[in-house]
């Protein structure tokens, strides 16, 4: 059974235990509402009865392995894991997570620490090591302050996933503003962790999670200026959340729910619905799914367009809605509303029946259509996502260095300026992704000056003068990929 927290604070008391962490993963009131749990009376070998208590994170039910124990049994089994699915099942990239968690220490005051504990470190240093051996890659899928995603990726897992600009590029599309977006890409290369280290990515099994919690913990108390105004991190922390929860779900947006207390069930369609106003999405019209594919595939344009991996699912590829949570309702009694976002979908039409999965999931309605039905339509989302996939591909975007996020004069413009690799040039993402057309003027300092080219388009659009400026015009929810074609040879 779960400890209620009274009791954890007297077993603390009494030194059993190191006592509440300082942040617990799936909280959810009469739920799960501690870290720490306790097993039914067990008969010992010494023929003693006894309960053991233990640390526990995320769902009632689920295997707990004892990284502190010196018999080494949870990282022999751990390890022995990793590689059967890379020699047996075939995998190379393998993924970690809640793996910031395998130490634990009691402070003197307040709460336990465990995140980025050096024991968490050495473990990941150890397991990442292995897979590294083995001949595979590990990325690691935890929702970390920036300090720690910069410590477990020092001799860790060799990519960690975006949660630093996942939840900040969600922001600027539902609030038409790019100013906490640029904060936290400033953030990122303060801390000194590379673009080209993450797994930038749409939709997964997961809900989109708001938890920020870079600003809740180490950093509650730093200034930080946004819109005019210093805030310490908690408090500018609650301002995004209040945004987004408002625009995202309750009355706006009634097909997504929140989850738990830090985060909400959503797709990545009906993220972008909720930003477009729409509540009725049984009604949409075929203009206002153009307008979701044409969106979405700016998010697509942020994710791909810029150094590191880009990931997306097979939600984003159908364009997948919610499920009606009347369909999914007793899978969510225990509070887990992202049921609602992981309906069935038939990529390749093997099933026309509409029946619902093997799994018994009920089948998401699809905005866009099947694979075959979308290469079929050059205007279709998986088709412009090709070529949106073959340009990344010939210029490497993706082993590109960053090198500017400038800052910008209209509040719905980003900008990432990139040094292509082997010479290529100079490659510029430009995304609006307010719902109003803008012309600005880019200052680009040190940039070798040469013709600015469209280079998923193939035109030119302008030149970049020898000041560094250059001037674009994007329509609404618009994103270019551009290269400045300089005749100056890479230093």
């Amino acid at each position: 059974m779960n400890l209620p927290p009274a009791v954890v604070d007297t077993l603390r008391e009494k030194h059993y235990i190191v006592g509440q962490l300082q942040r617990v993963i799936f909280f959810e009131p009469g739920v799960k509402e501690t870290d720490w749990s306790a097993t039914p009376v067990i008969t010992g070998v010494d023929g003693k009865p006894r309960r053991w208590v233990y640390l526990h994170y995320f769902k009632e039910g689920q295997p707990s392995l004892n990284w502190l124990d010196p018999s080494f049994g949870a990282q022999q089994m751990i390890i022995g894991d990793a590689l059967h699915a890379i020699d047996v099942v075939g995998a190379r990239v393998l993924r970690l997570d809640a793996n910031g968690f395998l130490g634990v220490e009691r402070r003197a005051e307040g709460t336990a620490w465990s995140e980025s504990h050096p024991l968490s470190i050495t473990g990941n240093q150890l397991l990442a090591g292995t897979i590294r051996k083995a001949g595979g890659f590990s990325f690691q899928e935890l929702n970390l302050t920036l300090d720690d995603i910069a410590s477990m990726s020092n001799g860790g897992a060799d990519l960690s996933y975006d949660f630093i600009t996942r939840p900040a590029y969600q922001h600027a599309l539902l609030t038409g503003r790019t100013e906490f977006l640029r904060l936290m890409l400033k953030e990122m290369h303060r801390f000194e962790i590379d673009p080209a280290s993450l797994i930038h990515a749409l939709q997964n099994h997961d809900e989109l999670t708001l938890e920020l919690v870079h600003f809740w913990t180490l950093h509650a108390h730093d200034q930080y200026l946004y819109q005019g105004q210093t805030f310490p991190g908690s408090i500018l922390r609650e301002h995004i959340r209040e945004e987004m929860y408002e625009r995202l779900a309750g009355e706006h947006a009634p097909y997504n729910l929140k989850f738990v207390t830090n985060g909400v069930a959503c797709t990545t369609a009906s993220i972008i619905t909720a930003a477009l106003g729409i509540r009725e999405l049984d009604s949409m019209t075929a203009e206002q799914v153009r307008q979701v594919q044409y969106i979405h595939l700016l998010l697509v344009m942020y994710n791909a367009m810029q150094p590191g991996v880009f990931a997306l699912s097979g939600w984003d590829l159908v364009g997948a809605l919610p499920l009606p949570h009347e369909q999914v309702e007793h899978l969510m009694a225990d509070g887990d509303t992202r049921w609602i976002h992981r309906g069935a979908y038939d990529l390749v039409d093997s099933d026309p029946s509409g029946e619902p999965s093997r799994g018994g999931m009920p089948r998401a309605r699809s905005l866009y259509g099947s694979l075959p039905e979308q290469l079929e339509r050059p205007d279709s989302f998986a088709s412009q996502l090709k070529k949106i996939l073959a340009v990344r591909r010939a210029y490497d975007i993706a082993a590109s260095k960053q090198i500017m996020v400038p800052e910008v004069e209209h509040p719905g413009l980003l900008v990432m300026v990139h040094e292509l690799p082997a010479g290529k040039g100079t490659q510029i993402t430009a995304l609006n992704f307010s719902a109003e057309p803008l012309d600005e003027t880019l200052h680009l300092p040190g940039i070798a000056p040469g013709p600015v080219v469209d280079i998923i388009n193939e035109r030119v659009e302008g030149d970049l003068s020898e000041a560094g400026d250059f001037t674009i015009h994007l329509d609404p929810y618009e994103g270019l990929a551009l290269r400045v074609v300089s005749a100056s040879p890479p230093l």
